[in-house]
């Protein structure tokens, strides 16, 4: 066997591990290892779990009170997992896991088909281990669910734009189906947006109407995404259309959701962060454009990205995940025209930058700690070094050393060498560093519940939005102003604003505090 083609063999067998160890380790090392984070994984867990506790799987609630955030497949999702592992983080969390590896699947699966094996890998390789899909696809919310459907059905509608096989069109409304019934209209939005873009630049709407307007399509849409919509419609009434489809969708847009703004620029950083370690293979991208342009379905694969990222730039709420809805057609260009960046050096620069971040952050933290005017988090970052231990230095060196060595080595190919590193990102990250975030945050919302739970303690929220606390106490928790005689889970800030009200300290850590107000 000639030495070019060996090479290529145990190069293509190198990036083959390295997309399965990437896959494997981003969505379930550790995954059930720390507390579910408020508000999203909170609130999601506990709506499931209150689904079993009403005995009702239609309709969710929160603490009580109707929550209609979200339609209700993640629900069930979830409801199925906690049947079989019991209520604990990992069956929680093992839907989103299962979702983000299909979602790397199919893509996998496509660029295999439309390019060739190599990019497919390395499609797996960075979406898979890029920061922003490791986070949703660990997370027990509906993103990653939603973000599968979204690329299961936009690739169905290339395929069958490019071969005008029915299949792919029934495909697409499937999957836009069960989008919708994921998340909601944003799953209908996006593939019927950037097809009619694609389809309006190459001067074919006709093709797009047909398809579109497809009764058998239609009908497939309808049976899978309506009978839900119908129940909780006749069960809930104008409250769901108000909360659901006015508040958490076209209020969205609008306008601020709870406080989550940002400028026109929000998501350039976002997009850079969010695709470390792999953040050097955006600039092959944009240094061709014109190429991209010239080809139908690298134009295709980028104005979902682009559509995408304009849509919710514009958009009153902003949040890092809605860039993730768009992050796979410019991951598969990433992948494309990876073999253009040459220089081990530029490659790896973002990663080495990202862990030696990671590595001096306890310094930082310490170095802001004077700086931060609110109460709560300093108290929590006050405490921050002792969560930052001996593991922590040594990994996070480690993956410095890692990456310098790369930067150095000359034997091996440099997207073999981002492979290691997207492996060593995400070891690194589900080791330390959300062990770290997790101890700060919720530690001691986990701890309070559970000590609520051991003394048989009927408390309430004040001022405090962290659902996670319901899950690990076991029942629903009211949110009210306190009484004499409640015990009241608040933040350490808010004691001052108790006048003339007693209380007993029962619990306190990070800026948390458990009270009894005295009667």
């Amino acid at each position: 066997m000639p030495s070019q083609v060996l090479a290529a063999f145990l190069r293509q067998r190198a990036l083959s591990a390295l997309a399965l160890g990437t896959l494997l380790l981003s969505f379930f090392l550790l995954l059930g290892h720390a507390p579910l984070f408020d508000v999203d994984e909170g609130a999601f867990s506990e709506a499931t779990l209150e689904m079993f506790q009403r005995h009702d799987f239609l309709s969710t609630y929160l603490n009580g009170q109707p929550r209609y955030d979200k339609p209700i497949l993640i629900y069930w999702l979830q409801a199925v997992s906690v049947a079989i592992f019991g209520v604990n983080e990992f069956a929680f969390r093992f839907p989103s896991a299962l979702c983000a590896t299909f979602w790397v699947v199919v893509t996998f699966v496509f660029v295999r088909r439309c390019f060739d094996l190599r990019c497919a890998l390395l499609a797996a390789m960075i979406l898979a281990g890029s920061l922003g899909v490791y986070i949703i696809g660990r997370s027990a919310t509906a993103d990653a669910l939603l973000n599968c459907l979204i690329a299961a059905s936009m690739f169905s509608a290339w395929l069958h734009l490019e071969t005008g096989t029915r299949a792919w069109l029934y495909a697409t409304f499937a999957a836009i189906g069960l989008g919708f019934l994921a998340k909601g209209p944003v799953a209908l939005l996006i593939p019927l947006a950037v097809t009619f873009v694609f389809c309006l630049l190459r001067r074919d709407l006709k093709t797009w109407a047909r398809a579109v307007f497809d009764w058998r399509a239609l009908l497939l849409f309808a049976a899978i995404a309506l009978p839900w919509y119908a129940a909780i419609l006749s069960k809930e009434g104008w409250a769901f259309v108000e909360g659901f489809f006015f508040k958490h969708n076209l209020s969205r847009f609008s306008g601020p959701l709870q406080g989550h703004a940002g400028s026109l620029l929000y998501y350039i950083p976002v997009v850079v962060i969010g695709t470390l370690p792999f953040t050097a293979l955006l600039l092959p991208v944009l240094t061709n454009l014109k190429s991209i342009w010239r080809d139908d379905l690298q134009l295709y694969l980028l104005l979902w990205f682009v559509f995408v990222f304009v849509f919710f730039s514009l958009s009153g709420t902003k949040l890092p995940h809605y860039i993730l809805y768009g992050m796979t057609g410019l991951v598969v260009l990433m992948a494309v025209y990876a073999d253009v960046m040459r220089s081990a050096f530029w490659a790896l620069l973002p990663a080495l930058l990202f862990f030696l971040v990671l590595l001096l952050l306890p310094l930082v933290l310490s170095m802001a700690l004077p700086q931060v005017d609110d109460s709560y988090y300093r108290d929590a970052l006050s405490n921050a070094s002792g969560y930052f231990g001996v593991a922590y230095f040594v990994v996070c060196a480690a993956a410095v050393a890692l990456t310098l060595y790369g930067i150095f080595e000359r034997r091996f190919a440099t997207e073999v060498k981002l492979g290691v590193i997207g492996i060593a990102s995400v070891v690194t990250l589900s080791t330390v560093v959300v062990p770290v975030g997790a101890g700060l945050q919720q530690e001691p919302i986990k701890e309070a519940a559970r000590l609520c739970r051991e003394r048989g303690i009927e408390p309430i929220m004040w001022r405090l939005n962290a659902p996670s606390f319901s899950v690990y106490r076991g029942q629903p928790t009211a949110t009210r102003e306190p009484v004499r005689g409640d015990v009241v889970l608040t933040k350490a800030k808010r004691l001052s604003e108790l006048p003339g009200l007693g209380y007993e300290v029962l619990y306190a850590k990070n800026g948390i505090v458990l009270i009894r107000i005295k009667a």
